[in-house]
């Protein structure tokens, strides 16, 4: 493996971009955290699973609802096809 050598300049940028950097996932980790546990109590209250929560979160985030529900009709034709499609009062 060859080791590279920087020179100072391109030092200072690198020492700056991981002090930056590892700033800026601390936060990224704490706000998640906080989040995970809003969506957890949230989901708890209104007796809803946290998973599906965090995908409302996402898909309005992402603004694809439409995607989904195509994949979604994809998947379905997919199990009914195959007869894999199962409804709850059966």
């Amino acid at each position: 493996m060859t080791t590279r050598n920087f020179n100072s300049e391109e030092k200072a940028k690198l020492k700056q971009l991981i002090s930056e950097s590892s700033t800026v996932m601390t936060e990224i980790e704490t706000l998640s955290e906080g989040l995970n546990d809003t969506v957890k109590h949230i989901a708890e209250e209104l007796e809803i699973k946290p998973g599906l929560l965090k995908r409302a979160i996402k898909m309005a985030q992402k603004r694809d609802f439409d995607r989904v529900r195509d994949d979604l009709e994809v998947i379905e034709s997919i199990l009914n096809s195959t007869d894999n499609l199962r409804h709850e009062d059966e």
